[in-house]
């Protein structure tokens, strides 16, 4: 798959950093010595954290070259590596591991949550937010588009949708289970769009990469039409022409006892 488009990311910086500024604020720590953000991006949510904590020491993983290089840009004081977080082994316990939209592009979460866990210091906090949406319009039509012709030939269902989250009650136990203090929401945000070509492009910096991956640059072109057709309907305009898209956002912070 072709790295991230950070420029194409940032068309939506505000929308998407709300909920990176929602999660860290329930954070309940005020004295912060080593904090990690757990596929940082650009650097939007990293430099959340520089704010919040300025003499902290903080890092901001990716796996995206082209992401770190821009938060580095931004962030010219902060560091920044080139991880797998299922890989990551912090090299000295951490008060915070934070991650916003980052791990539901991972498997294994049963296994993944206790490994982070392991990293924290006494009393220390994992702050997780993943977007819960795969069932709305959005992600659903990304799937029907994908298995129609010619697509379905070319586009390998399993390697393309995201993995379903665990259910609320699974992720509280497993927090519990690890020895945590577990405050757990849900969140559904209403974005603002001004049109159904708007909402693809916020889609082709996110969700929609894994079903463009095996296409050539010609049938993503007729991809995107086919599935910005079906937006249209799917998003209807407003009172006042714009369109809402909802977008639900699951959180976590479990905070070590």
């Amino acid at each position: 798959m072709k790295d991230w488009n950070p420029d194409l990311y940032r068309q939506f910086e505000a929308e998407r950093t709300r909920p990176a500024q929602e999660l860290l604020s329930r954070i309940p720590l005020t004295h912060v010595t080593f904090a990690t953000d757990l596929g940082c991006g650009p650097g939007n949510s990293t430099e959340l954290l520089c704010r919040a904590w300025p003499d902290a020491h903080i890092t901001g993983l990716d796996s995206s070259q082209a992401m770190l290089d821009k938060a580095q840009q931004r962030l010219p004081g902060c560091a920044f590596a080139r991880e797998d977080i299922r890989q990551w082994r912090a090299d000295q316990p951490q008060d915070v591991i934070y991650a916003n939209a980052s791990l539901q592009w991972l498997t294994d979460h049963q296994t993944l949550l206790p490994h982070l866990l392991a990293q924290l210091s006494s009393s220390g906090v994992l702050a997780v937010q993943m977007p819960d949406n795969l069932e709305q319009p959005t992600h659903r039509l990304m799937r029907e588009v994908a298995q129609r012709a010619p697509w379905v030939d070319i586009i390998d269902p399993q390697a393309a949708d995201r993995k379903r989250l665990l259910s609320t009650e699974q992720y509280y136990d497993l927090l519990c289970a690890a020895g945590c203090r577990v405050d757990i929401w849900r969140t559904t945000y209403y974005h603002v769009m001004p049109s159904p070509q708007a909402i693809v492009d916020w889609l082709r910096a996110t969700g929609l990469r894994p079903f463009l991956a095996a296409l050539d640059e010609q049938q993503q072109g007729a991809f995107l039409a086919a599935y910005q057709s079906e937006i249209a309907q799917a998003y209807p305009a407003r009172a006042d022409g714009n369109l809402l898209m909802a977008f639900p956002r699951l959180f976590m912070v479990a905070q070590k006892i």
